[in-house]
């Protein structure tokens, strides 16, 4: 890469800085600090699941900073990994910074970002010196856990009872800002709340607010409206070509849309960003069909795509052939001895179901202790009528078709009043969870749970009404099994189709309680545990309008 950024000017810098940013809070700042020297920026990223392409994201800014003259360091976030992780053991989040260390630098790599001009911290560094602890007690001191809770919203997987330790993540984030000395920090605008955060907080220990630089939620190659009922359609930093060539074909990319495609959109952060590096973006077609195109903007080819003049097959075959660029030096560095073995450590298989031993009290199977979602009895249901319930105020009572022959409609207890609108349930259908224990609600006897996604901390009225009030700050919505589906139809998550859900999950067990707290819906609305998108064999499982909130 080219030092340029001593031959830019403090305007020119800024522009590069800002390039493909949705949102900068303190731009004013960061001009002002241009104008005396090069700024220090930090982008820090959790090291738990396994990263995959949309890590050019970030990485393809980073190499934009670097171009602006930045001096960049990136975080592998160990003790923030563990706080909002708990049930991974240390050893395992040790072994998946390392994982998270050399795929990154591999990233980097093959897309000619020197090293050398960036600086790389483990959070443990220095996050268990007596000076951060310190400060980490003086921030309990200050904040609230409202603010607590509200800055980790969208980032640390939210639970009714949270721990302390999740409390904990967004004042360790804002800390870092001042540990790494550094004057931005850069990350997703669903962090936004965290940046805001730090804003609020660090002036109070004595520290100055930095600045925080916002990339958009960019959507998947295989987006929302794309048709996901074969497994396995996430693109991995080590797929095989092959692998790549197979889900680049299930992406979602209509002829002339150009407002949900998750192709253009990695052609627009990722490629184009990245054409001084990797050249151009290149189109190749045969002569009959108007032979190579050469895109050096993004403005160019979206009003191409519109147009209908790139067909969307061509346009996936640029971008796997630029893929593939990306990813052969990557798989090259993971096809050593050393690296596999690092990777089957850190990202080991599910147990496999080894069915009953002799020995086994109970005659119980291994597969009964896995926790994986195919536990879950989740079925397409339709209300066929709504009322409100006699003794609560806060809660519906549906009767739920599920599509069981012999069977009456099931009575489903929901806590949505004030929430939605009973007109908008009435015949409505739904994604419903069919083998929780039944449990009476106010004297209501509930057989199902009506799934949805909610920024509000529980869908139960368990917290105390404000001047005889209920809460009537959270926003929730039900989740919308795709188009076309049938009642009694059954929703899974991909790559867990096989396996029998329990006949009942047992409260003492917790299966529903560990599986919910991976549960959410994605910047795209699309309903998720640990990034398998929830479906049926029609498509995805998605919300209306919320992202990046969990499902309960």
């Amino acid at each position: 890469m080219a030092a340029v950024g001593s031959n830019l000017s403090p305007e020119e810098k800024l522009a590069m800085i800002k390039r493909n940013l949705q949102e900068i809070i303190g731009e004013d700042r960061l001009l002002t600090t241009l104008k005396e020297r090069d700024v220090k920026i930090y982008w820090g990223t959790a090291t738990t699941g396994k990263p995959h392409i949309a890590y050019f994201v970030p990485m393809s800014k980073i190499a934009d900073f670097l171009k602006a003259g930045c001096e960049v360091t990136i975080l592998f976030a160990d003790l923030h990994a563990y706080l909002d992780n708990m049930k991974a053991p240390w050893e395992l989040l040790m072994l998946r910074t390392e994982y998270y260390e050399h795929i990154i630098k591999s990233m980097l790599k093959s897309i000619n970002v020197p090293l050398d001009k960036l600086k790389f911290v483990r959070g443990t560094d220095y996050q268990l010196s007596k000076e951060y602890t310190l400060d980490v007690y003086r921030l309990t001191s200050m904040v609230t856990e409202h603010d607590a809770k509200k800055a980790g919203a969208e980032v640390v997987k939210q639970v009714d009872h949270p721990l302390l330790s999740g409390m904990l993540y967004p004042g360790l984030q804002a800390l870092d800002e001042e540990y790494l000395k550094v004057d931005a920090q850069f990350g997703g605008v669903d962090q936004r709340k965290i940046f805001t955060f730090s804003e609020k907080y660090l002036p109070q220990l004595g520290y100055k607010k930095r600045v925080h630089l916002m990339n958009p939620m960019v959507p998947g190659l295989t987006g929302s409206k794309m048709s996901s009922s074969e497994a396995d359609s996430k693109i991995d930093l080590l797929d095989s070509a092959s692998d790549l060539k197979k889900k680049l074909k299930k992406a979602f990319c209509e002829p002339g849309n150009v407002t949900d495609n998750g192709v253009l959109s990695f052609v627009k952060h990722v490629l184009l960003p990245l054409g001084e590096l990797t050249g151009n973006f290149e189109v190749k077609r045969a002569e009959q069909f108007g032979g190579n195109l050469v895109f050096t903007d993004y403005a160019s080819l979206e009003e191409c795509f519109r147009k209908e003049e790139l067909h969307p097959g061509d346009l996936k075959a640029a971008v796997e052939a630029a893929l593939n660029k990306l990813l052969d030096p990557i798989r090259a560095d993971f096809q050593s001895p050393e690296m596999k073995k690092l990777t089957a450590k850190a990202y080991p298989p599910p147990a496999k179901n080894k069915g009953a031993k002799g020995g086994n009290k109970g005659g119980a199977n291994a597969e009964a202790e896995e926790i994986v979602p195919s536990r879950l009895d989740l079925r397409v249901g339709r209300i066929v009528s709504i009322n409100k319930h006699p003794d609560a105020d806060s809660l519906f009572v549906e009767k739920v078709d599920l599509g069981e022959e012999g069977r009456e409609p099931r009575t489903v207890v929901s806590g949505l009043a004030g929430r939605v609108s009973m007109e908008s349930l009435q015949g409505r259908m739904g994604v419903f969870l069919c083998n929780l224990k039944a449990v009476k609600m106010r004297g209501v006897e509930s057989q199902a749970m009506l799934m949805c996604a909610s920024t509000y901390v529980s869908l139960l009225p368990v917290l105390p009404s404000v001047n005889g009030f209920p809460y009537r700050d959270a926003a929730v919505e039900p989740l919308d099994p795709p188009a076309g589906s049938a009642v009694g139809e059954r929703v899974f998550f991909e790559g867990h189709e096989k396996g029998q859900p329990d006949e009942e999950l047992k409260p003492k067990k917790k299966v529903w309680d560990k599986l919910q707290v991976d549960m959410r819906v994605s910047g795209e609305s699309v309903a998720e545990w640990q990034d398998c998108v929830m479906q049926t064999k029609l498509g995805v499982v998605s919300c209306s309008s919320l992202k990046s909130v969990p499902i309960k």
